[in-house]
């Protein structure tokens, strides 16, 4: 099977689409196939986090990664991301028109969100089977975020060529059943088309260890308050403001709440820490990711949260590198949340409605007096992770996938 993976991130870019498509080509290649990245170089994070890397590489695994020279204007402004996509973008549509490569299945991620209208448009002049994997809904998310007017123009032009894009796939895959039946229902799309498949992190690079082994903790001081750890996107699609008044109630007792991370409301974090004088909170930047298992581990807890309207809109991902750390969840999401099942369904930590400050800190008080129970829900949420959560259970579906899409099946 020949396997052509689209998407402007890729390792060792920070972001974590780019990580999970590494290391999917990478199983795809060690089963076999043969597998191509079209990317950018990198350019998701802050300038200090872009490591320098070849054009083309290929990889031990052998997959051979090609990484256009795209703009790299900070992604936290409209204009400059929108540059940064038709950069990418327009040179990549003629890269592929233009392949003289036969037999192959194209990936299309929404890393930008209208990648997957390059494979559509290059449908209607030669063959072209393409894969479609929705991270995060757009139109959607524009309008949640206030780009773009609900009904508008712009809404209802991406609509329909969503509507094409989709029927025109040969496959689709998405990472909840909520995303699963917005795509059916919105596009008309055959539910025999469309796969949940989830994402997953590297359970052998990620391992739990004692937050007094982890160096990243002895170096903040963490190693004695119980410490609430966020790692990853500090993005809009998430919620903050109940986990920092949470920190604001527990401000004289035994805590610390430890942000890592950039994103479009870092700055907001920024600013409430300094108004509420939250000296238990510690804000991070981006952290080396060859030292990933010791900062994820420097914690008690770990936070996942989505914010209101998010559901199959987008998921958090970083759920599955806490799973797999052997942290309990402290999940922050609204009530019908696929969240609120997961963790209470396997007991792997604690749930707390989106906005119930109160209910949070009742969460962390009652981990904090029962040391034994918090471990018992880290075990709990490692071995959920073991068993749901893995690169090789995940992989073996897009396996599946693509090759029902492949030409050559």
């Amino acid at each position: 099977m020949k396997v052509v993976i689209l998407n402007q991130y890729y390792a060792p870019d920070v972001a974590s689409t780019g990580h999970l498509l590494h290391e999917l080509a990478n199983d795809l290649a060690t089963h076999g196939a043969d597998v191509q990245v079209i990317t950018c170089r990198p350019s998701y994070g802050p300038p200090e986090t872009w490591q320098p890397c070849q054009r083309h590489e290929r990889t031990s695994m052998g997959v051979r990664v090609f990484r256009m020279r795209s703009t790299r204007f900070s992604k936290d402004r409209i204009v400059g991301r929108l540059i940064n996509s038709v950069t990418f973008l327009v040179p990549l549509f003629l890269r592929v028109l233009f392949r003289k490569r036969r037999g192959e299945v194209f990936l299309y991620t929404t890393n930008p969100p209208y990648l997957g209208i390059v494979g559509t448009v290059v449908s209607f002049f030669r063959p072209h089977p393409y894969v479609l994997l929705l991270h995060d809904a757009y139109p959607q998310l524009a309008v949640w975020v206030g780009k773009i007017r609900k009904g508008g123009i712009f809404d209802k032009f991406w609509h329909f060529m969503n509507g094409i894009m989709y029927r025109r796939a040969k496959q689709t895959i998405v990472l909840c059943d909520a995303a699963k039946e917005l795509v059916c229902d919105t596009y008309g799309v055959d539910p025999e088309l469309v796969h949940v498949i989830p994402n997953w992190a590297d359970g052998e690079f990620l391992t739990p260890i004692e937050k007094n082994s982890s160096p990243f903790a002895l170096k903040h001081d963490l190693l004695d308050p119980f410490t609430v750890l966020y790692s990853g996107n500090l993005g809009l699609y998430y919620e903050f403001d109940t986990i920092l008044n949470a920190a604001t109630i527990l401000r004289n007792e035994n805590f610390k709440l430890v942000f890592i991370g950039a994103g479009g409301v870092r700055s907001h974090i920024e600013q409430q820490i300094k108004k509420r004088e939250l000296e238990n909170t510690l804000l991070l930047p981006h952290q080396p990711f060859d030292t990933l298992n010791e900062s994820l581990n420097a914690c008690d807890a770990s936070l996942v949260t989505i914010a209101e309207g998010i559901e199959g809109i987008s998921f958090p991902s970083k759920l599955y590198s806490s799973l797999a750390v052997g942290k309990p969840i402290l999940a922050i999401s609204e009530r019908y949340s696929s969240l609120k099942s997961i963790i209470e369904n396997n007991d792997a930590g604690r749930w707390i409605e989106l906005g119930d400050p109160d209910g949070l800190v009742k969460a962390i008080r009652s981990m904090m007096k029962d040391p034994h129970g918090t471990a018992r829900m880290g075990k709990a949420a490692r071995e959920l992770f073991n068993r749901d959560y893995t690169l090789q259970a995940s992989a073996a579906k897009y396996s599946e996938v693509l090759s029902k899409a492949s030409p050559e099946s």
